[in-house]
Order: C-alpha cells, then structure tokens, then sequence
C-alpha cells in the first residue's frame, strides 16, 4: 500500500490494468504543509486495493472510494481536500489543501512508457491535459500540469565490516536498492544470508568491478585499507554518482585527498568527497553511523532530484 515512487506505483497500476480496471490519482497541487508534492501517484483496483498513498492517511480512504465511483462511471474526477474544499467534514490537520486528479481510464502505453524510462534510470516528464489526457515529453498546454519524475536512489557500498553491513542492511529496509562490493568470503555470505541480493567481489585494486553509478547512486567507501581507498575513490570520481562519501576520521580523510591530490585529482573533484561521513559527527556505532550517513545521502539525493 505504501509506496512511494512513481516506478512503484505505475508498475503496480500496470499490473492491475493488464487483468482488470485500475484508476490512477494524480496530486496535481498543494497548499501549505502537505505530506505529498505535487505529481505523487496512488492507484487504486476495480477490487479496491490500494497502492501510494497521497496524505498522511487522513484522506486516502475517501479518495479510494471516488477513485471506485470514476470506475463506474469512467469520468475523470478532480477533487479539493482542506482549505476550500467541499468535504467540510474532512479537514486537513496541516490546515492546508489538496488537489487530486482521479483518471479511471489513463492511457496504459503513456504509463508504461513513464514507467519503463524510470527503470532504465531516466528522467521523464509526465504531462496532464485538461480534459485528463496523458502524455511524455513535450511542452504543457493550456490549462495543463507537468510532473517531472528521477530514477529511484541507488547505493553502492565498497567496504567491509560492520559499517558496510549496517548501512545496507538499513538501505534495503527503506526499499533502496543496494549494492554491497565485498573482498572476504565471510562477509559475502553474511550479505547474501541478510538477503542482500547484489553482492560483488572485490579481488585486487588494481582490477576494480566496472563501475554503473549514475547521477541517482551514492557510493559510499566504508575500507581502512590504503591499498583499496584510492583506487576506490578515483573510480567513483571518474564517474557521475551525485554523493561520494568516505567512512574515517578528519586525519584519514586529509590524507586520502592528499593521495588524490598526487595521482593528479583537482580541488573541485576532491571536494565531491563528503568526509567524515553523515549528518552526526564521530558516531561510534556501526548503527547509528548508517541513520547518519543515509540521512545525509537522502538530503543529497532530494536536492539532486
């Protein structure tokens, strides 16, 4: 019911739509301190199953409800919550207001299209017409929305010991998929036991796994080991991931950009390197290392998307 990203959610719609009917809502604006954005999704099945959510639950149900109701009667309804809204027995305890677009009959090959390019880690720009016609790509018309959609956040952790563990294991319980780079056997088995699905070994520095981060991954180096770190992070330097991040103290993050530095590495790339990492300094704790640093690439990542 949960989900949050547009991938999800259309690839629910999709699925729902390939047996049966599905209608899809679409947040078209916001006022004041609303839970969702503009252009957040939720689906809703001919069966009344529920998928996304649009509110902090204090209107989801009511919009599934009408969202049943366009079914039946296949007309687009557009719906106001809050401030102005006709439900006056549904106040919004924000004290703001939503706006809400129930379309029973979306075009199936546009969602696909918007889904697709999403999971080939592409951006896309899902357009709204008046009348409730969708379309990708080209310029709003009058009277219509536009939402622009990134590709889900990815992590790439190259590292070993506990913190690599801890930050994966709670990456992957907040849906972020995740790839652990690992060099001890051990450690590879005790991911895969952890049900962490993408697991690659590390042999030697000198012939790195070839490297698939894009301008949505965050790579993370979680090593003590000299011999690995540089090699680690020239790698993800030479690449477009948005967050580059280096477990350690101040003194062991000064003497990585100095290495960086003589392997011929300017200022302005050594200072994509956030060190120390997370948003709480010196945490001691594997655990509590892994809340900060996520936390701090999910703020790097809202303000890349």
């Amino acid at each position: 019911m949960y989900l949050e990203h547009a991938q999800d959610v259309l690839g629910q719609w999709l699925a729902w739509r390939h047996t049966s009917e599905a209608a899809l809502i679409v947040v078209t604006s916001t006022e004041g301190g609303a839970v969702r954005m503009p252009g957040a999704l939720m689906a809703v099945s001919a069966a009344g199953e529920r998928c996304g959510y649009i509110s902090g639950g204090c209107i989801d149900a009511d919009v599934a409800m009408h969202a049943l109701d366009a079914l039946r009667s296949g007309r687009v309804g557009r719906l106001r919550y809050g401030k102005g809204s006709p439900f006056i027995d549904m106040p919004l305890p924000c004290g703001g207001a939503i706006e809400v677009w129930v379309l029973p009959d979306a075009q199936a090959g546009v969602l696909r299209a918007c889904h697709d390019r999403l999971a080939s880690r592409q951006t896309v720009t899902l357009n709204l017409s008046a009348s409730g016609t969708l379309w990708l790509g080209h310029p709003v018309e009058a009277g219509g929305l536009s939402f622009e959609y990134t590709p889900k956040l990815r992590l790439r952790i190259a590292g070993r010991g506990a913190d690599s563990m801890a930050l994966a294991r709670l990456a992957q319980a907040s849906g972020i998929h995740t790839e652990l780079q690992l060099r001890d056997d051990a450690e590879i088995q005790d991911a895969r036991r952890l049900g962490i699905e993408q697991v690659t070994t590390l042999t030697v520095p000198s012939t790195l796994p070839a490297s698939n981060d894009d301008p949505w991954t965050a790579f993370l180096l979680a090593f003590h080991d000299v011999d690995w770190e540089t090699a680690l992070l020239a790698q993800a330097l030479q690449g477009p991931a948005f967050y580059l991040g280096a477990v350690g103290s101040k003194a062991t993050h000064a003497r990585r950009c100095e290495e960086l530095r003589a392997m011929g590495f300017a200022e302005g790339q050594i200072r994509r390197i956030h060190g120390p990492v997370g948003l709480l300094p010196s945490m001691r704790e594997a655990s509590t290392l892994a809340v900060s640093v996520l936390a701090e690439i999910v703020a790097a990542y809202q303000r890349n998307a």
